[in-house]
């Protein structure tokens, strides 16, 4: 990563700071409130030392100065807690608005453009590179400042003193930050590549596992496990990359902390001695400047030390957020529209589209010029062989592809209205169910308002009644994550009770029988044909033999609606559904 990289991403890393402003400078105060308090610490130390040494007074006279000691330990105990608290609370504002931000940006982007990226990248985008920034937040910046605030309160303390203490620790102090940047350019560097390698390794292992079953069927369970070890070997090199780079910027900062406080040692040494007579101010070097200067002097470079040990934190905060700020700025060629008019009709929904195109994000086009009307409270059924480009229709219909030509509802632009203005009046099923609430009764509910009978009328035309009494709690039942401990087909009746409970007027069904067993199918298709007479229904199915009901059937293929009409006439015209409807009897047969 080259050097004006670095600078960029540094200055939009601190710029995410107004998510906790409040919290970080309240995390800098009680530092700086820290090392007051260490000062005041050093200061009665040596204070006693000097009187019990040097004047030889008795302790029952300073036992203030005992108390306040005291007071000092912990005071300086209550504030460091305090400090990491509010570290901690600034680093959880900034991750959780950083993790909105990208929620949001994949909400805008959209499951089409979504589709067909690694999850485990996402799944570390989210969680992995985000939380690493937590150091980042909660105690490096902050220390950033307080490695300035602090050496100067001590300077300002000691150079009153001893010049010649102030000059060394002065001096010396340049060296610390100076090497420190040296080392730590090429940890950021290396960290980068450790968070490219690991987004990597996260996708690809994912992929190998969904599709284990493909890779046992043609024996290449062996070579897959050879490239994952490889992998993996390659992600633990980098590791340990970055920690040894880590661990040779501590071991610089360490020795350059240690010259400079044996400098100081040698100093006084030879001042008690006589050898050295200067920096006294001409009063001489007493035991109370000799001490306050040793005692404060590891304190000088505390600050500094504890920033190199939280430099690896930038570190690993510029490696995470290259790929951040990549993805939350860097548009895709091609993104459907939010719009900006709300969808005000109250009528039932009618669809025209002429000469449409729909395209893919990145522009390529993938199915059209498609000229078709879905009528009023009409139930239509799409069919067509897979790549046909029902799907991509589907997605354009959500809102989630951007389109050429005209797709209107309602005598309104789709991509002019607002996305999820248009979801309020549209209920979708899709083929895998996904069940996101904690519980049976509020993944049916959603963010509807509860209608008791309504309620009941969805899970008795679900089939829901059949396996709620086998449950634990019933409605109640917590889930696991996706729905874990339901069935598909319990899953998937679920689904549909909750696109039947919203009061929709376009329902959009893609595939909602598919993977599911006897039972689960007919009470599904039974559920949905009678919700389908409610509303305006496009329904996608390679179910034939139950839309001999439905009010038309448009085929697709190669991305063209070849055929529209309804069950009987297509069945007695020769063409592509009566091709469908033969092969689907010789499959029975």
């Amino acid at each position: 990563m080259n050097k004006s990289r670095q600078q960029h991403l540094t200055r939009w890393l601190r710029q995410q700071r107004s998510h906790a402003g409040r919290w970080l400078r309240l995390t800098t105060l009680l530092g700086f409130a820290s090392a007051l308090v260490i000062i005041a610490q050093a200061w009665l130390m040596a204070s006693l030392l000097q009187a019990l040494i040097i004047e030889q007074q008795s302790r029952d006279t300073l036992l203030t100065h005992f108390m306040l000691l005291m007071l000092c330990f912990v005071l300086r105990a209550a504030l460091n807690y305090a400090r990491e608290h509010a570290g901690f609370r600034a680093g959880q504002a900034i991750r959780q608005a950083l993790r909105k931000q990208i929620i949001d940006r994949l909400a805008v982007l959209g499951p089409a453009w979504i589709q067909g990226k690694p999850a485990g990248s996402w799944a570390t985008l989210l969680l992995e590179q985000i939380e690493d920034m937590q150091d980042y937040y909660a105690r490096y910046l902050p220390q950033m400042t307080l490695a300035v605030l602090i050496p100067f309160c001590i300077l300002f303390t000691l150079f009153p003193l001893n010049w010649t203490a102030g000059l060394i620790l002065f001096v010396t102090a340049p060296l610390i930050p100076l090497f420190m940047a040296l080392v730590g350019m090429g940890a950021a560097d290396a960290n980068r590549r450790n968070f490219s390698a690991l987004a990597r390794l996260s996708g690809d292992f994912l992929d190998r596992l969904r599709g284990r079953e493909t890779l046992r069927l043609f024996h290449r369970g062996e070579a897959e496990k050879e490239a994952i070890a490889a992998s993996t070997t390659d992600f633990r090199q980098r590791t340990m990359e970055v920690l040894r780079l880590a661990f040779l910027s501590s071991a610089v900062l360490e020795f350059f902390a240690s010259l400079a406080i044996a400098v100081v040692a040698v100093y006084f040494g030879f001042s008690y001695l006589g050898e050295l007579h200067f920096g006294d101010y001409g009063h001489g070097v007493t035991l109370f400047t000799g001490f306050l200067v040793l005692i404060l002097a590891p304190e000088f470079f505390q600050p500094l030390r504890d920033l190199g040990t939280f430099y690896h934190a930038k570190a690993q905060a510029v490696g995470g957020a290259d790929a951040l700020e990549k993805f939350m700025h860097e548009t895709p060629d091609n993104v459907a529209n939010q719009g900006e008019t709300p969808f005000a009709s109250n009528d039932s929904i009618e669809v025209r589209a002429e000469n449409l195109l729909i395209c893919a994000p990145n522009g390529k086009t993938l199915c059209g010029p498609l000229t078709f009307h879905l009528p009023a409270n009409q139930r239509v059924a799409l069919v067509g062989q897979s790549g046909a480009g029902k799907s991509a229709l589907m997605n354009a219909l959500l809102g989630f592809l951007p389109y050429q030509g005209s797709l209107r509802v309602n005598g309104m632009e789709l991509r002019d209205i607002i996305r999820d203005n248009w979801h309020q009046h549209l209920a979708w099923v899709g083929q895998n169910p996904h069940l996101p609430a904690s519980t049976i009764r509020d993944n049916i509910l959603m963010n509807e308002s509860y209608s008791e009978s309504r309620f009941t009328e969805s899970l008795k035309t679900c089939g829901i009644n059949e396996f709620l009494p086998r449950l634990p709690q019933g409605l109640k039942t917590i889930l696991g994550d996706g729905g874990t401990g339901l069935s598909v087909g319990q899953a998937q009746r679920i689904a549909v009770a909750r696109a039947l409970y919203k009061p929709a007027r376009l329902l959009l069904l893609d595939e909602p029988a598919a993977s599911l067993d006897a039972l689960s199918e007919s009470l599904v298709m039974q559920a949905l044909n009678q919700a389908a007479r409610q509303q305006t229904t496009l329904m996608i199915t390679h179910q034939l033999d139950n839309l001999k009901e439905w009010d038309a059937i448009w085929v697709m293929q190669n991305g063209q609606l070849i055929q529209q009409g309804n069950w009987h006439q297509l069945s007695e015209q020769s063409g592509a559904f009566k091709q469908m409807m033969k092969h689907r009897q010789q499959e029975i047969s």
